[in-house]
């Protein structure tokens, strides 16, 4: 899994690795997230998540070893 802009510094760095049962979705991965990382918790609401190369909702089911990415909210400019 990796982390992007600044919520890898509240994750502790860009990468990590974290196991979950086969069958989770999106939801329980965050919650063991927050569980690692509550600080990341406050961004729960504007956070995105991608799955492979497209972005997912939270009912999502997991894929085994699939690339996670919790990204900021986008911002144009």
């Amino acid at each position: 899994m990796q982390f992007f802009s600044n919520l890898k510094e509240l994750a502790g760095g860009s990468t990590r690795l974290i196991e979950i049962p086969q069958g989770s979705r999106v939801s329980d991965l965050l919650d063991v997230i927050y569980a690692h990382a509550p600080a990341l918790r406050a961004w729960d609401k504007s956070i995105l998540i991608g799955a492979g190369v497209e972005f997912v909702e939270r009912d999502y089911a997991l894929q085994p070893n699939e690339d996670i990415a919790i990204m900021p909210p986008v911002q144009g400019g």
